[in-house]
């Protein structure tokens, strides 16, 4: 039996009852020969596989094999029924006869007499036709009686479409214009196959279209960040197709949740996608000029000074000494101080000096990220020696990571000792020359104006190591020393230019402040037209006074740069909104897992100074391969703002033992966010800091101050013990909180109130402002002028 071959794409949704009927079967027959291979289908409207289909295809080829080929083409050679002859045509139709039969290229070849004889075909016995479904090629007459007038259709056809009718004329002249289209028909139910056949083309197109995809990949644009729904939107697939490639990669992200570039890189190299980073240049990128100086383009500049040390140790004495000196020289008019900063002259050469305090120069200008100091003079006297403000200034410079140079002052007093405070520098670190290390130690006397010359001298030298370098061939940049409101010349800003050449008439941008440089003075008052690096000077011309350690750039777009100025005023208001993240203890472990805290910097302050020590090298011992633990200060005495500056601008956690913060530190720790922890053992401090490295602290309980009070008078009561008269200076007591009693900022006794009173009635609770008078329980060495520092324990949500 004869077979067709369809095309297994061709026949989508190819069912059981539509195969039955193409080969002349039953149902039951076509779902017998499948279960007998295979699975049977359960109805006979069931899809047919192409596996199936093949199955059938394959079992009817092997049980109705063809005898011969004439069986294959019997359609072909067979003999069509006896139909009415039509009647010869006139001769002047023949042509057109001819014509007709010659555009029936489909039919037979045994249905080929020529028309002009109209010869009947010949008589042959009929062969045997197989039951089959195959659509038949057969040649239908249309024509319905013998005399068709075919000029009067051709005239007809020329009067519609004269052009058309022109064209479709053959050479030989023959004006034969309908043609047998039927003859390419397949009748009867093989009709369906030509839906099949639009199908398989559609098919084969989408098929193609995926190829041409793959050949050629998609180009995807990501930027730092975005959301699963834009990727998607982005490689032209679905949210779910990509949601599913994240989980695939262990990523459970919905379609708003934003993923970082390399994620979303990742997901589309999935996708057979070309990444491209795409690079967002921002306002300030387009506007501020901060590409790197070429070697070639650097010339030397003016170091810039900072004189520290302990308060009376000769800082103002050794500014006014170098001053002078200046004045001597036969520099050009006074000093003036009044902008925050000035220049002295040594053999011709610069040194630019910051007229601020030294806390002042580091600390909070540090913490802005601006580095305008380069060396820093350090003041001792050599009657005092090391002071708790030297050490602070030791180790804010050493925050800072800027060279020191020490200048012993007052060697002229009788009780003066250079070699004790030498000797007392190398426990800080500095070691002097003189003793084989390398900081320069000078002698001098600011009064008496002993050593000053030598002083400069040093610190030229020790500029000249640094190779300070500048380029003053491009837009100036620099810093904001400080900035003022001036009644009659509006805000007035001191700027110290560190890059580049400042001109006037310049669009400088600081901060959230923009203008033009109206007038620009220098250290003397004198008018000037151009600044260049390491040079001091003071400007007027801006919207408003800008913040005192933020940066200024010259640009060039001024309407640009106040569409930038917007914007940062904007995000400071979003970032004073916004909770600061701070290191603290809680959150020590998850930044070391983050990778964002590779140190941990500690303050330690204690009563003694052997505690400091003790501490100070138990800490540091905590250092493992993920985080260091360094002290950068430890000092003896209660922790004071200087202490919570230096923790804010380094990112450091201040630890106490038996001392307690002042009311200035208590409230600059609160506001920027500082962490400082108090304890009274020194293992408890080692345990809850190497427990909080390893994110096993789980504190449950917080200590929080209430309140402040200040014994006033004090009274001896047999039966009670001392009653302490005290006001309440801020928060309140309760009759039921912990007390500590704290003189001169050592922690003396923590405990318990035994009583608390206003007159002779026991209360609750006294607020602020209010006197009481009240006992502490097993503790009686009050005396005037403790304070009495009440908390209470508030347990930790976890």
């Amino acid at each position: 039996m004869e077979v067709a071959l369809l095309s297994t794409s061709a026949v989508n949704k190819y069912r059981v009852r539509e195969l039955a009927k193409d080969f002349g079967m039953s149902n039951k027959d076509v779902m017998e020969i499948l279960g007998k291979y295979g699975e049977a289908p359960k109805s006979n409207m069931q899809a047919l596989t192409d596996e199936q289909l093949s199955l059938v295809f394959e079992s009817l080829t092997q049980t109705h094999p063809a005898s011969g080929i004439e069986e294959i083409f019997a359609d072909t050679y067979r003999e069509p029924k006896k139909q009415e002859q039509p009647a010869p045509a006139p001769a002047a139709q023949q042509p057109a006869q001819q014509k007709t039969a010659a555009a029936q290229q489909s039919a037979p070849a045994a249905q080929a007499a020529p028309a002009k004889q109209g010869a009947a075909p010949a008589n042959k016995p009929a062969l045997a036709q197989p039951t089959t479904r195959v659509p038949q090629k057969k040649v239908v007459d249309t024509r319905k009686g013998g005399d068709v007038n075919l000029a009067k259709y051709d005239e007809r056809l020329e009067q519609m479409a004269p052009e058309k009718a022109k064209r479709m004329q053959a050479p030989s002249g023959n004006r034969q214009k309908f043609h047998n289209n039927n003859s390419n028909r397949r009748p009867g139910p093989g009709g369906q196959f030509s839906n099949k056949r639009r199908q398989d083309e559609q098919e084969r197109m989408r098929r193609l279209q995926l190829e041409i995809a793959k050949k050629a990949p998609l180009k995807v644009s990501i930027p730092d960040e975005i959301s699963v729904g834009e990727l998607a939107s982005r490689m032209k697939k679905t949210g779910a197709e990509v949601v599913k490639v994240l989980m695939k990669n262990g990523i459970m992200a919905s379609l708003p949740q934003i993923i970082d570039y390399d994620t979303a890189a990742l997901v589309a190299m999935e996708f057979n996608c070309k990444v491209e980073h795409e690079v967002t240049v921002t306002i300030e990128e387009r506007l501020i000029d901060d590409h790197e100086d070429k070697p070639e383009e650097l010339v030397p500049r003016a170091p810039v000074v900072v004189v520290m040390g302990h308060v009376d140790h000769g800082k103002t004495s050794l500014l006014d000494a170098i001053r002078n000196t200046s004045v001597a020289e036969g520099e050009a008019g006074g000093i003036t101080q009044h902008i925050g900063a000035y220049q002295v002259q040594l053999d011709g050469r610069p040194i630019t000096f910051l007229d601020t305090p030294g806390h002042e120069a580091f600390t909070s200008m540090r913490a802005r990220g601006a580095m305008i100091t380069d060396i820093a003079i350090l003041v001792v006297a050599a009657d005092d020696g090391i002071m708790p403000q030297t050490v602070e200034s030791i180790n804010h410079a050493k925050a800072a990571n800027i060279p020191i140079v020490v200048a012993i002052n007052k060697i002229d007093k009788p009780a003066a000792n250079p070699d004790r405070v030498m000797q007392q520098l190398t426990e800080y670190g500095l070691v002097c020359e003189d003793w084989g290390g390398d900081t320069i130690c000078c002698p001098i006397s600011a009064k008496k104006n002993i050593g000053i010359d030598k002083l400069l001298e040093m610190v030229l030298l020790t500029a000249e190591m640094a190779e300070l370098k500048a380029n003053p061939n491009r837009a100036a940049s620099g810093t904001v020393i400080e900035a003022r409101l001036d009644k009659g010349r509006g805000p007035i800003a001191t700027l110290l230019v560190q890059n580049g050449t400042l001109k006037q008439g310049d669009t400088i941008i600081a901060g959230t402040a923009v203008g033009r440089v109206r007038t620009m003075t220098d250290y003397k008052g004198k008018r000037l037209e151009q600044a260049g690096p390491s040079v001091p000077v003071e400007i007027a011309g801006l919207s408003e006074a800008p913040t005192a350690g933020c940066t200024f750039n010259v640009v060039a777009d001024e309407r640009m740069a106040r569409e930038l100025v917007e914007q940062r005023k904007a995000e400071e208001k979003l970032k004073s909104a916004a909770p600061v993240q701070k290191v603290s203890l809680e959150n020590l472990f998850d930044q070391i897992q983050a990778g964002e805290r590779k140190e941990l910097a500690l303050i330690v302050k204690a009563d003694v100074q052997g505690s400091v020590e003790a501490v100070r090298a138990s800490l540091e011992k905590l250092s493992n391969e993920e985080v260091n633990v360094r002290v950068i200060h430890g000092g003896v005495g209660a922790i004071n703002e200087s202490d919570v500056m230096l923790a804010a601008s380094t990112g450091a956690i201040i630890v106490g033992f038996n001392v307690r913060p002042d009311a200035a530190a208590r409230d600059g720790a609160a506001r920027q966010n500082v962490d400082m922890r108090m304890y009274r053992v020194i293992y408890d401090c080692i345990d809850e800091i190497e427990s909080a490295m390893k994110g096993m602290l789980a504190p449950k309980f917080r200590e929080v101050v209430i309140g402040h009070a200040e014994v006033r008078q004090t009274y001896k009561v047999s039966s009670v013990g001392t009653v302490a008269g005290c006001y309440v200076q801020d928060g309140k007591l309760t009759r039921d909180c912990d007390v500590r009693v704290v003189r001169d900022g050592i922690v003396i006794h923590d405990g318990k109130l035994g009583s608390l009173q206003r007159f002779k009635d026991s209360v609750k609770e006294v607020g602020t402002n209010y006197e009481c008078g009240l006992t502490v329980e097993k503790f009686n060495d009050l005396k005037e002028g403790d304070v009495i520092e009440g908390f209470i324990m508030e347990e930790i949500p976890r």
